[in-house]
């Protein structure tokens, strides 16, 4: 049996096809096999798949990027599976470093790759995600240069548009939240293997080349402003326990406010509104993690993290400055 089953869902996203596959064909190991989850294309990507006996599963209509890959996971039966975007173009050996990466202990959850971005190679994409005291959740390293983020460490996340994970933890721990539909849903579930002790990691000697924002259309637009600031409500409220919300209100207050000013600024305000309004109000909807007296010490260590992660926020935006 192969140890990775890598998981592309696709929706509409015919024109990313062909270079993604071309790199995935470069693999200096043969032990991964490729499934595709398309999310009710329209656009030839069914035709496409078909015509290449591409192994796939056909949804009807669009479940956003959470029921797409719990489709792809329920359906994987390998060790590991690695959530791969198709607006990506891998490097050679991408496959195997993934596997060494995560076969480097059990405890290991998921690990994030280096991606630079592809249409700028000298600028990195993103170093494994981070998350904050005040609520932000931000990719370490993007718009860097892209000859840094050299070593390997622990994140908050991995990203998901190109990260591997251990099938059998999301037994444990749960899928990807479909409430999320798209945004911060691989934050969340790092989030939740982190509370039951797991480890998210990052490699940089897995490096892809990734485009972003293909199937959104831009990095900041309503649907996008709108659904992360609902997912950010969910992923809160769902993984904090109420004395950890408690001790965090003040700071997460503020980073809502200044977040505001920030897509107020830019357009987006009244989506940001709508998003945080619609959060509050199917919060309840939540499957919120249940609290046990034995992860406590990873609650903790969790806190550390949150706190940390502001700090090197703080350092990152300020060298994004510099350089400018």
């Amino acid at each position: 049996m192969k140890k990775v089953t890598i998981i592309i869902p696709n929706y509409n996203g015919l024109k990313f096809m062909e270079p993604c596959f071309e790199t995935l064909n470069r693999q200096t190991t043969d032990d991964y096999q490729v499934l595709v989850v398309d999310n009710g294309s329209t656009d030839g990507s069914v035709e496409w798949l078909k015509e290449r006996k591409i192994p796939s599963i056909f949804l009807e209509e669009n479940t956003g990027f959470t029921g797409a890959v719990n489709v792809g996971l329920k359906a994987a039966k390998t060790p590991y599976v690695i959530l791969l975007n198709n607006d990506t173009e891998v490097h050679e050996d991408f496959v195997a470093q993934m596997i060494r990466a995560i076969e480097k202990s059990p405890s290991i959850f998921s690990v994030s790759c280096k991606m630079i971005q592809l249409h700028q190679k000298d600028l990195m994409d993103d170093a494994g995600d981070m998350y904050t005291v005040l609520g932000w959740a931000y990719q370490r390293g993007v718009g860097q240069s892209s000859s840094g983020y050299n070593k390997e460490r622990e994140i908050f996340s991995a990203c998901a548009a190109a990260a591997i994970y251990r099938r059998e933890v999301f037994e444990t721990i749960g899928y990807f939240d479909e409430m999320h539909f798209a945004y911060l849903e691989d934050m969340d579930v790092g989030y939740r293997a982190k509370i039951a002790g797991y480890h998210n990691r990052y490699c940089p000697d897995a490096v892809i080349y990734h485009a972003g924002s293909a199937t959104s259309g831009s990095k900041y637009n309503s649907f996008k402003v709108k659904l992360a600031a609902r997912n950010n409500i969910y992923l809160n409220y769902k993984n904090m326990p109420v004395i950890q919300l408690l001790v965090n209100l003040l700071p997460l207050i503020l980073g809502i406010c200044v977040k505001y000013g920030f897509f107020k600024k830019r357009g987006f305000g009244k989506d940001y509104l709508a998003g945080l309004t619609e959060g509050l109000k199917t919060v309840h909807k939540c499957k919120k993690v249940k609290y046990r007296p034995e992860n406590l010490v990873n609650y903790l260590s969790i806190q550390w993290e949150l706190i940390a992660g502001t700090f090197l926020y703080v350092w990152e935006f300020s060298r994004r400055k510099l350089l400018k």
